[in-house]
């Protein structure tokens, strides 16, 4: 029987055996994943290959990145279908053309908590009004970088904390086409939203670890939701799940089982989340950097060896309605 999730008009189903990998080609985490305007996937992965591309179909086409990157993290795209990576160790931004040829190099390491980039920036987005390129900076800062397309700083603003325009690890970011900036604060358990200015307009509370985020042609967004923490990994309903929001923060639905597993349905830790044309989505998965030795030792004991040598780091569900 197939699995439905979701509800309505958000309804879903899992694509199995998408991707279809090349033999003993291994994806490792996928941390995040764009689509670009040919319907091809773009997959940043923490495996051998950095950049990993298939088509709608799941048919492997290329990867790329091969002795770039330290920390591989955030990817995005462009309105020319550039590519842009975070690199976490490294401290950049680097800029991509579809085939992989390195275009620009942005930023460089700053102290802990500066205020300046980059420590550690974490996602960045285009924006589709300017072409300016605002940066989540992310785990070892507390900030919005707004940068000008030739890679030069315009201005900064957020800092630690709980209030409005103050966060806990911006995670991902989304600029629309009025320019307005959504921000998934993810420690912080919410969405927060901006003018490009960096004034505050809003938040979406109650997102259990908002760490994937990306808009629609309607303006519909997804929201990846993380698991807790190790210790706690076994409450039931804390992340592992996705939840879909339109434009003005109101819920339209919210899936994922209680607990995290690879059965359709079910979630391990959603990481990143990408949309494309058919409003299909690819759930981009991190279990070996977050479920911990314990739960991973447990899961390969149970994994079906005819989902490959390794635990699912990324799913497509295809929109049903």
């Amino acid at each position: 029987m197939t699995t439905i999730l979701g509800s309505g008009n958000w309804s879903y189903t899992v694509v199995e055996g998408w991707p279809q990998l090349p033999e003993g080609f291994l994806l490792g985490d996928c941390a995040g994943a764009v689509v670009d305007s040919k319907g091809r996937i773009f997959v940043y992965t923490r495996g051998e290959h950095p950049v990993v591309v298939f088509d709608r179909d799941g048919t492997y086409l290329t990867s790329w990145g091969h002795g770039v990157f330290g920390g591989t993290h955030g990817i995005a795209i462009a309105p020319d279908d550039s590519i842009y990576c975070t690199d976490t160790q490294h401290h950049v931004i680097r800029k991509f053309t579809p085939e992989g040829k390195l275009l620009q190099t942005i930023g460089g390491p700053s102290g802990r908590f500066s205020g300046r980039p980059f420590n550690r920036p974490a996602h960045l987005a285009v924006s589709p009004v300017s072409g300016d390129i605002f940066v989540a900076d992310g785990y070892g800062n507390s900030n919005i970088h707004r940068f000008s397309p030739e890679g030069d700083l315009i201005y900064s603003w957020g800092e630690a904390g709980t209030g409005e325009g103050q966060f806990v690890v911006p995670h991902n970011i989304v600029v629309d086409e009025d320019e307005n900036v959504f921000v998934a604060d993810r420690e912080n358990h919410r969405v927060q939203v901006f003018t490009a200015k960096g004034d505050f307009l809003g938040q979406w509370p109650g997102i259990w670890r908002a760490a994937g985020l990306d808009m629609d042609a309607d303006g519909n967004f997804y929201v990846a939701e993380m698991p807790p923490h190790v210790y706690i990994i076994d409450a039931p309903s804390l992340g592992h799940s996705v939840s879909i929001y339109d434009k003005q923060g109101n819920l339209q639905t919210r899936f994922g089982e209680p607990s995290p597993g690879e059965a359709p349905g079910h979630f391990t830790a959603p990481h990143g989340i990408a949309v494309d044309s058919h409003d299909d989505l690819y759930v981009c998965e991190m279990p070996h950097a977050n479920m911990g030795p314990e739960w991973m030792e447990d899961a390969m004991g149970r994994h079906n060896p005819d989902h490959g040598p390794q635990i699912r780091t990324i799913v497509k569900l295809a929109r049903t309605k």
